[in-house]
């Protein structure tokens, strides 16, 4: 399983409903993906970086057919008019704790 961390600021000023219009299109994009085991979105309450965005893949050859699709290439292009400092971090299981851990279990 391989967790995707896309992180980035907003470009101040922008038409915040063709954001959330973009954002929208990028969700259902994603949400269609094959290999896709969760989405989820998140603001920081501290400020800056303004927005995670993390997906959950079965692999990573799941996540890199994602991200070299045509169509997440077009919308990775229009997401540059909305978000500045774009960074993308890749994450897999720890050797030592490879699965969650949760209280009383």
């Amino acid at each position: 399983m391989i967790e995707m961390n896309m992180i980035y600021d907003l470009v101040p000023g922008i038409d915040l409903q063709a954001y959330q219009e973009w954002a929208k299109k990028a969700t259902g994009l994603v949400l269609q993906s094959p290999g896709l085991i969760e989405f989820r979105a998140n603001r920081n309450v501290l400020g800056n970086p303004q927005v995670r965005a993390t997906s959950v893949w079965k692999s990573l050859s799941d996540w890199a057919n994602y991200t070299e699709s045509a169509e997440w290439q077009g919308l990775r292009n229009e997401m540059l008019a909305f978000a500045t400092n774009v960074s993308i971090e890749l994450w897999g299981p720890s050797p030592v704790l490879p699965d969650p851990l949760r209280p009383g279990q």
